[in-house]
C-alpha cells in the first residue's frame, strides 16, 4: 500500500511517499519556504532533484511535490491514484487522542479544538490536512499525533503542582512530545531482540535540535522530559528546557519583557545557542569546543549532563532498565555526545564501547562494552514509516 505522509509546518512541507510493504521508502523530500514567491522543492527517489517555485501556501506546496512525486523520469508513481493513504503527522491531540485515527468531521473538531495547546503547529498541519484532502479525494487521511504515545503517563507524572482549578480549566498537564520517534524505536528495539515491546524497559533518548527522553516501561511511556509545551526538560538547540519559573518571572521584571517576548527568548535564544552564542548546531558547537572555545564547552557539558541526569531519573522511575536508546540527529550521529552523556553511569550497568560508539555514526548498532547489564542502543528513527504503517492499519481497520 502507497503511503504520502506529510509533515506541514509554519514555513515548510516535508513530504515521503512509503509502500508498507518491502519497498520501503520510495521518495522523499521537503517544500521550503511557505509564503514565498520563489521557494525550493528538493526531494529524492533513484537521484536528488529540486526546482524551484511559488510557495503562496501549503496547498501549492502539496500540489508541486506531487507533481514531483508523478514526474516521468524523476518521479516514484505513474498516477495519484496508486497513492491509497495520506498519513499527517499532528503535533497535539491533547487528551483526545491516545492512537492515530482517520480524520472525520468529529476528529477534526477535536483538533482544532487542540490549536490553543499547539498554536504554532496545529493550525498548519491542519492547513495540509485540507489541502491534500483536495488534491487526493479517493485516499484515506489519517492523523497520527506526536502526543498520543504519552497518554499513557500516569497522573503522578503528568500532573503539575498548580491550583487544581485552573489545571482543569485550562488543561494544564504533561503532554510530552516526539512520541512517533520514541514508539518507533521501542518497536525496533523490540523487533531486533525478537520479543515485543511489552517485554522490555527502555529511556529512549531523542537528541536532535528538539530533544526529549521517555522512559517506556513495557511498550508503555510513563514518564517523558516534555511537558505542556516543547520548552521542559533537556537542553536543545534554541530552547532552554529546565528552568526556574521564579527566575524567569524576576528576569521579565527586571528587563521589562513581555509575555511574548520572554516566549520568543525561551524559545529562539536559549538552548544551545544561548549558551555558546555560536550556533544551535551540534556539529559547530563542538567544532568550537575543541578548538578551545569556553562557551562552546560549557554549552557541550551542560547539554550532556542534563541527559545524565534524565537516565538517573528513568533509571529510578523505571527500577531499572533494559536498554538506553540513542535517535535523532545528535543521538544517532554524534559519538561523542552519547559518550559523554553515559559517562559515569556504571552503577547503573552504563558502560559504552568506545570503537563501537565511534562506528555507529547514523547506524544501528550495540555500543554496550561487553559485561554492560544495561545496554546502550543506537537506533536511526523512522517517523515516516511509523505514520505510514499507522496510516494503512487505520485504512485496513476501516475496511
Amino acid at each position: 500500500m502507497k503511503i504520502l505522509v506529510l509533515n506541514c509546518g509554519s514555513s515548510s512541507v516535508k513530504f515521503a511517499l512509503v509502500e508498507t510493504g518491502d519497498a520501503g521508502l520510495l521518495a522523499r523530500g521537503l517544500a521550503e519556504p511557505i509564503g514565498a514567491a520563489a521557494g525550493s522543492v528538493s526531494w529524492e527517489t533513484r537521484g536528488r532533484f529540486r526546482t524551484t517555485a511559488a510557495l503562496p501556501d501549503h496547498s501549492e506546496a502539496i500540489r508541486i511535490a506531487l507533481d514531483c512525486l508523478l514526474d516521468p523520469d524523476r518521479g516514484a508513481i505513474r498516477t495519484l491514484a496508486e497513492i491509497e493513504g495520506v498519513g499527517h503527522r499532528m503535533v497535539h491531540g491533547g487528551e483526545h487522542f491516545s492512537g492515530s485515527v482517520a480524520i472525520d468531521e468529529a476528529v477534526l473538531r477535536a483538533i482544532e479544538e487542540c490549536a490553543a495547546l499547539a498554536p504554532l503547529h496545529n493550525p498548519h498541519n491542519l492547513s495540509g490536512y485540507r489541502a491534500s484532502r483536495r488534491l487526493l479525494p479517493a485516499a484515506a487521511q489519517v492523523a497520527v499525533f506526536d502526543t498520543a504515545f504519552h497518554q499513557t503517563l500516569p497522573a503522578r507524572a503528568y500532573t503539575y503542582a498548580l491550583p487544581h482549578e485552573l489545571c482543569a480549566r485550562h488543561k494544564l498537564r504533561r503532554y510530552g512530545f516526539h512520541g512517533t520517534s520514541h514508539r518507533y524505536v521501542v518497536q525496533r528495539f523490540a523487533e531486533i531482540q525478537g520479543g515485543a515491546p511489552a517485554a522490555y524497559r527502555l529511556i529512549t533518548c531523542h537528541l536532535g535540535n528538539g530533544c526529549s527522553m521517555t522512559a517506556v516501561d513495557r511498550g508503555r511511556s510513563v514518564d517523558t522530559s516534555l511537558g505542556f509545551t516543547p520548552l521542559e526538560g533537556l537542553v536543545m538547540g534554541t530552547r532552554s528546557g529546565d528552568a526556574d519559573p521564579g527566575m524567569l518571572l524576576q528576569l521579565m521584571e527586571w528587563e521589562q519583557l513581555s509575555p511574548g517576548r520572554m516566549l520568543s527568548l525561551l524559545n529562539k535564544e536559549s538552548g544551545l545557542l544561548g549558551i555558546s552564542g555560536i550556533s544551535n548546531d551540534m556539529r559547530i558547537v563542538l567544532e568550537h569546543a575543541g578548538g578551545g572555545n569556553e562557551r562552546a564547552r560549557l554549552a557541550v557539558e551542560v547539554f550532556c549532563y542534563r541527559i545524565r541526569k534524565y537516565i538517573g531519573a528513568y533509571f529510578a522511575v523505571l527500577n531499572g532498565a533494559d536498554a538506553v536508546v540513542f535517535t535523532g540527529g545528535i543521538g544517532e550521529n554524534a559519538p561523542e555526545i552519547r559518550a559523554r552523556a553515559c559517562e559515569s553511569l556504571e552503577a547503573l550497568g552504563i558502560r559504552i564501547d568506545p570503537a563501537k560508539n565511534a562506528a555507529a555514526v547514523g547506524a544501528e548498532m550495540d555500543i554496550s562494552a561487553d559485561g554492560g547489564a544495561t545496554r546502550v542502543w543506537v537506533i536511526p528513527t523512522n517517523e515516516e514509516l511509523l505514520i505510514a504503517r499507522d496510516t494503512a492499519w487505520c485504512i485496513e481497520e476501516s475496511k
